[in-house]
């Protein structure tokens, strides 16, 4: 069956208060997403998609190397999105995290403030369009990482994530202008809900259940 744009969690004034518009959910999500899910239906049949989870089709298409982009563009940002709407919430922020994840946190990252100020250098120093991300490495340890575009550490084999920002400027033109490290600042301190990543972490990560 097609995959289908998964609705947000809140509404689109809901974040307003902590930074994001909703002008900016209303496009970001209502346009940008949905895009990408558009396209990616587009490509079931040629690209023999047909039965595939969007985990499995990611991974595959991380794998295919320039091959597998015109894919891995579509599915990469389909599932960059269902993370990034999920672990934000109109009560996030703030610096009392879960004891499992701050535990976590502190033994593979040197504490929340050293990951707070890692993630937000991995975003800003990502040129043009992509992600940073906190993922569960290959050898279980939290790790901070980025990647271009649409890609992520599934389609890298970096790993799996347990949480995203987007770094494309459509996710924080319209509050933050071209100030991206006022955006991610503003994303680790008053959006990220800590509750739902340390749950990700718990499970091993986010499955959409999609299939095409």
């Amino acid at each position: 069956m097609p995959f289908t744009l998964p609705p947000l969690p809140y509404s689109t004034s809901a974040l307003a208060a902590q930074g994001m518009c909703q002008e900016t959910l209303e496009l970001h999500h209502g346009k940008h997403h949905n895009a990408y899910v558009t396209a990616l239906n587009g490509l079931i049949e040629s690209k023999g998609l047909a039965g595939k989870s969007l985990e499995t089709i990611v991974a595959e298409a991380g794998k295919a190397g320039a091959d597998g982009l015109p894919v891995l563009n579509q599915a990469g940002q389909h599932w960059n999105h269902a993370l990034f709407w999920q672990v934000m919430s109109p009560k996030g922020g703030g610096d009392k995290l879960p004891g499992n994840l701050a535990a976590k946190i502190d033994s593979d990252l040197g504490g929340l403030q050293a990951f707070k100020d890692a993630f937000k250098q991995a975003g800003v120093s990502q040129f043009g369009s992509g992600w940073a991300w906190l993922i569960i490495g290959t050898d279980g340890k939290l790790k901070v990482t980025k990647t271009p575009n649409g890609a992520n550490p599934v389609s890298t084999g970096e790993g799996t994530p347990i949480l995203g920002c987007d770094v494309w400027e459509h996710a924080y033109y319209l509050d933050f202008r071209n100030v991206r490290p006022n955006y991610l600042e503003n994303f680790l301190n008053k959006l990220v809900d800590w509750e739902v990543v340390a749950g990700l972490m718990d499970k091993g990560g986010l499955t959409t259940g999609q299939t095409a």
